[in-house]
């Protein structure tokens, strides 16, 4: 397996076996994390955080995951930078290859990654784009992992919106043998070549991806309930048509008890409480969102690591 110098822009673009190692990568740097034992192996090495879309957990992950790792990360957020405003993708590109060891983008056009990707000469990490979240999924099939001790042969739910870290989640899935249900409504459903790419990947593992418009049908039975916000970055205007159309897939106590009785609750966060979700979810005991935030700092850890190293 061939990590240094690689891209990471969607999960499609990695095997099993890539991605299972990545995964355990991050679990050593956090039982050492939590032993107090350091880690610097990129000490002497920058990476430039590029961010048209603002973010918490994003920013915090990858700026004190390099610290730990005893890099450098720089923030660049659109004020900060010429990217778009005068200056092309590519020349911001090979400029920035020429200074640092990677970068990371958080972006509104996939393209955008895309092209950084292929100018760079350095690798770029999709932090987040409109089509995908592959860091997301990441840090969910870990968690996973962490609380039902295998991924394959586990069942996922996705109900809500299919958006961006639906399709992360859905090829992830594949590669890792899980099988995946996502309910959401005609015109709220998951792009249809990232779905049917998905699928093929799924016939090497024998994972079961299923789209139904139907909520009880994706959650019944499965070992997972995932949810994201209705309305992402961007489709704020589109919020009360959204609300009309997804009300019936909140996640709430009707929709949860059709599944298994040690189900754990993901969300990526930021939560809009009371939407997607409700409090008693979100807060209750097989909610695991604070685990999956955090590890976030962790599977990111080990994708620079491998990538920069």
């Amino acid at each position: 397996m061939v990590f240094r110098g690689r891209s990471f822009i969607d999960i499609h673009d990695w095997s099993a076996e890539e991605l299972h190692t990545i995964l355990r990568l991050a679990a050593r740097f956090k039982d050492e994390l939590a032993a107090g034992i350091p880690h610097p192996v990129l000490a002497g090495k920058a990476l430039a955080m590029i961010f048209e879309k603002t973010s918490t957990r994003t920013r915090v992950s990858f700026e004190v995951g390099m610290m730990q790792l005893g890099g450098h990360a720089l923030f660049l957020s659109n004020r900060d930078i010429q990217l778009k405003l005068g200056e092309s993708i590519p020349d911001t590109a090979r400029v920035l290859g020429r200074m640092v060891q990677g970068i990371m983008a958080r972006t509104f056009a996939h393209a955008t990654v895309v092209e950084l990707a292929q100018h760079s000469g350095v690798p770029v990490i999709n932090a987040l784009s409109d089509v995908s979240h592959p860091c997301q999924a990441l840090a969910d099939f870990l968690t996973l992992h962490e609380k039902k001790g295998r991924l394959a042969g586990l069942k996922l739910a996705y109900v809500g919106d299919s958006n961006n870290v639906t399709h992360a989640l859905l090829e992830a899935a594949a590669k890792f043998g899980v099988e995946m249900r996502v309910g959401s409504p005609a015109g709220y459903q998951p792009n249809a070549d990232i779905l049917a790419r998905a699928q093929e990947a799924a016939r090497a593992t024998g994972a079961r991806l299923l789209v139904t418009e139907d909520p009880v049908e994706a959650v019944r039975d499965v070992d997972a309930i995932y949810t994201d916000t209705w309305a992402s970055m961007g489709q704020e205007a589109e919020h009360e048509v959204r609300a009309r159309a997804l009300g019936a897939y909140q996640v709430n106590a009707a929709l949860v008890r059709h599944a298994k009785s040690d189900w754990v609750f993901l969300h990526c966060l930021p939560a809009h409480r009371g939407e997607e979700v409700v409090d008693d979810i979100l807060d209750g005991p097989h909610s695991v969102v604070l685990d999956e935030a955090e590890n976030r700092l962790h599977t990111q850890k080990a994708l620079m690591a491998l990538l920069m190293g």
